[in-house]
């Protein structure tokens, strides 16, 4: 058989083999005939040690700069999450470049903490039956020995609280309380409370400006993102329902729908991509931007 009969076979084996963007043009293709706009996903690995940052914002104007967004845009969002000032960013982005003010995100697995934050940004968010967005209150990572620990920001500041309550309160012996309590640092607390609040207000005000807008006491519809009271960890998914109960504006997505069956195959897809060849992933169905995976043993 002559080789140039076999060339584009090869060629598609060694893109399918990369998950190059070839691999979900026809993807995005296909969600944007669905949805009547154009698509573009940002994806943040949940195997390699990164987060949503700075950086991911200005990737996503570079593609979007890119895009005839005259009708709007769905993002697609899948990540662990990150910093909150990051989402905040990326939300007034989405909104500015967007030709109608506004933007939908596609939840296709997980969208947690600072993604949660962007899908406050939305207009409407679009959620399979496993679809799952989180609590955004911030954590506290800690490296003891080569183990990593997270530690709820919330938990630490009530924990001060409540022993600094309990030591004034009780009319006995005050040293187990100041051993205890000599174990903090007021000016952390102080900054962890200032992270609290930052948290609460990017949220309020992001959902006031755009899905609940003119909807009364925000903070008490979505507390169960604010804090872990209810959820009773940072992991824990809030699914569809309880994102509308929360009062968010979801559309559920029948899970054996066409639209359904692009988004799930594309999130397959990018997934792979972000969890083997790169650690970040924004594109659109013409244009793609990707940070490499770096070799765990090569991060400090």
């Amino acid at each position: 058989m002559p080789k140039r009969s076999l060339d584009p076979v090869i060629s598609r084996v060694m893109t399918e083999e990369s998950q190059g963007p070839e691999t979900r043009r026809r993807l995005f293709e296909t969600l944007e005939a669905a949805l009547g706009r154009p698509v573009v996903s940002f994806f943040t690995s949940f195997v390699y040690p990164v987060r949503m940052e700075n950086a991911d914002a200005d990737m996503l104007e570079g593609v979007l700069r890119q895009t005839d967004l005259s009708k709007g845009f769905a993002l697609m969002v899948s990540s662990p999450g990150g910093d909150g000032l990051a989402a905040e960013r990326i939300i007034n982005i989405c909104r500015c470049y967007s030709g109608t003010g506004e933007y939908w995100t596609i939840v296709p697995s997980k969208a947690k903490s600072a993604a949660t934050m962007v899908c406050f940004g939305a207009s409407r968010v679009l959620m399979g039956p496993a679809s799952e967005l989180g609590p955004i209150d911030p954590q506290l990572t800690t490296a003891d020995k080569g183990v990593v620990k997270w530690f709820s920001v919330y938990h630490i500041v009530q924990s001060y609280r409540d022993l600094f309550k309990r030591a004034v309160a009780d009319p006995g012996r005050l040293e187990p309380y100041l051993q205890q309590l000599a174990n903090y640092d007021e000016r952390e607390i102080r900054e962890f409370e200032a992270a609290l609040e930052l948290s609460e207000d990017i949220a309020i005000r992001t959902l006031g400006s755009g899905m609940m807008k003119g909807v009364l006491d925000i903070r008490k519809k979505i507390m169960k993102f604010l804090t872990p009271e209810e959820t009773k960890t940072h992991g824990r998914p809030i699914c569809r329902d309880d994102a509308i109960a929360c009062g968010l504006k979801v559309e559920k997505m029948d899970a054996l729908s066409p639209p359904w069956g692009a988004v799930y195959e594309l999130y397959v897809r990018t997934n792979n991509f972000v969890s083997k060849r790169a650690c970040k992933c924004i594109e659109s169905r013409q244009h793609s931007f990707f940070a490499p995976a770096v070799p765990r043993g090569e991060r400090t």
